[in-house]
């Protein structure tokens, strides 16, 4: 049983309502939650030595079933939609005191301090209070960890409370069902319940800060990865889950600064985590020699199938779900940026997903047209990343990260648009989906050649390349990338069925436009005008 070395703040924990529990494990070692997990039997080690674990019923996130207080505080800031569901504030209240009077009964807890945000100037305290050891070690995972010594003073901004076997009466609760995660700005508290899925944890802090630092801080808060050259150069790639943010940004030749979560300031940009959370579907050593390596003691295997007789993971199986995950620290990367701070980016990179076929691998585009496709946020929900799909499906979110932004996507897009103008930044789209025909038809591009489009990118092997200009689209799409069949840089000339290409490209062209209905009367005529050719 985990030895706390530091004391317990017992009475901060009492005055939340937690005063019952028997034994509060608190800052336990990874190694400490290790053993607790195998302890209560709810884990295994691989053959790697890593926790594997299965969430429960939840194995992605449930946008549906999040909700956010509305009161003074957010009525009229928080842009209200599907994914920002209002709920009263009589309902924050009696599911806190539901998860209270539960945890109060329960024999231990696991309570973690940590924080949110490696530029200090911007850094946001969180107490972590868990049902679950292995949510403790993901928290200790993938948010930033305070120095002993910082303890004693610690003073929590915000609180996350997570009880995942605690059933919520949806009558009773104000819920859509039995689980839910509901965010207090007032309260400065986010509880979950009913859900075993860690990535609503992560995913609830990010949320907060895509309102606090736009909103109050001046600050580009951006759902992306980035990483650094030797000189200095700072390249962040956006996109939603799924589409290479994790993979392309662990890059051997350059220095990770984060995998999924940034700001970006007037002077730096800033990682808002301490660890990793990647996609295990399909992963290879061979591919990802990095991620793979990261699966050792102190990671999180999540929802894996092991070999037959074996407890070595089966990447390729995806029984449980496609969305098997591994969550490590930064510090597992060999080549970490410390702190994970980087100058301001050189290049942009939009990620996608495109399940049709239809966009090119690699295309630069205008200050116009990277404002569209910013707002936009095309790609393809991937498998397992979300409850209830199972196969690619086209999808847009806004800015790339619409279920975890609180404002306006306006607010984002203002504020991205001025600093790409301010600092000359050259966009990149990326289509990390698939050529030579739509999904069931065509195949995966390939990893090695997405790497290489992009190092050529980076180097400045593109700036003087031949382009020709996409017909539908109007992407500036190289005519010769280093490493990278020409070919296959053209979609349709990977199309067997021309007329089938162009009939595709139209149908998605289409889908791009009424999407954009809406985002019509908020944006220039320059941004406007660099949509697709109809």
């Amino acid at each position: 049983m985990s030895v706390p070395v530091i004391v317990i703040p017992r009475e901060k924990l009492v005055n939340m309502g937690l005063k019952y529990i028997h034994s509060i494990h608190y800052q336990s070692t990874p190694e400490e939650l290790i053993q607790d997990t195998l302890r209560i039997g709810e884990g295994v080690l691989t053959s790697t030595g890593a926790l594997a674990i299965r969430t429960g019923e939840f194995t992605g996130r449930c946008p549906k079933d999040k909700f956010t207080v509305k009161d003074p505080t957010t009525e009229n800031v928080i842009d209200w939609n599907d994914f920002n569901v209002p709920i009263e504030e009589k309902y924050f209240h009696i599911v806190h005191e539901k998860i209270m009077d539960y945890l109060n009964q329960k024999p231990e807890i696991w309570v973690r301090d940590c924080y949110a945000c490696a530029d200090p100037r911007y850094r946001l305290n969180v107490r972590v209070i868990t049902e679950k050891p292995w949510t403790n070690l993901f928290a200790y995972n993938m948010f930033l960890r305070p120095e002993e010594d910082e303890l004693e003073n610690f003073r929590p901004d915000w609180h996350v409370i997570s009880a995942p076997d605690l059933k919520l009466n949806p009558k009773e609760c104000g819920t859509r069902q039995h689980n839910g995660v509901i965010v207090s700005f007032r309260h400065k508290t986010i509880l979950i319940a009913g859900t075993g899925y860690t990535g609503e944890t992560k995913k609830g802090i990010f949320s907060i800060l895509n309102y606090i630092l736009p909103h109050e801080k001046n600050v580009l808060s951006m759902h992306c990865a980035a990483n650094m050259g030797e000189d200095g150069d700072t390249a962040i790639f956006f996109g939603l889950s799924g589409t290479g943010k994790t993979t392309l940004s662990t890059d051997p030749n350059r220095k990770l600064i984060g995998d999924d979560e940034h700001g970006w300031t007037d002077d730096n940009i800033f990682n808002f985590e301490g660890g990793c959370y990647a996609k295990l579907i399909g992963l290879s050593e061979e591919k990802e020699p990095e991620i793979f390596n990261a699966i050792r003691r102190g990671s999180i295997a999540e929802n894996v199938i092991f070999h037959p007789g074996t407890n070595q993971i089966n990447f390729d199986d995806g029984a449980i779900t496609e969305n098997t995950r591994v969550s490590y620290p930064l510090d597992f990367i060999d080549n970490a940026q410390e702190p994970s701070i980087g100058n301001i980016p050189k290049n942009i990179f939009f990620l996608t997903c495109d399940a049709y076929g239809v966009l090119p691998p690699i295309s630069k585009l205008t200050k116009g047209q990277a404002m569209y496709q910013f707002i936009s946020g095309y790609t393809a929900k991937v498998a397992g990343t979300e409850a209830d799909v199972t196969e690619p499906k086209p999808t847009f979110s806004a800015c790339f990260g619409a279920p975890f932004l609180p404002l306006h996507p306006g607010k984002y897009a203002d504020m991205l648009g001025k600093k790409m103008e301010k600092h000359n930044v050259n966009v990149w789209l990326i289509n990390t989906g698939w050529t030579g025909g739509a999904y069931g038809v065509g195949h995966r591009m390939k990893l090695s050649y997405t790497r290489a489009m992009i190092s050529a990118a980076l180097q400045g092997k593109l700036d003087e390349v031949e382009t020709v200009m996409d017909p539908v689209f109007g992407f500036a799409i190289p005519k010769h990338v280093p490493g990278v069949p020409d070919e296959i840089l053209i979609p349709k000339n990977t199309w067997n069925d021309k007329a089938a290409y162009d009939g595709k490209a139209k149908f998605l062209a289409c889908l791009f436009a009424k999407n954009f209905e809406k985002y019509a009367s908020d944006v220039s005529k320059e941004i406007f005008e660099a949509g697709p050719k109809l």
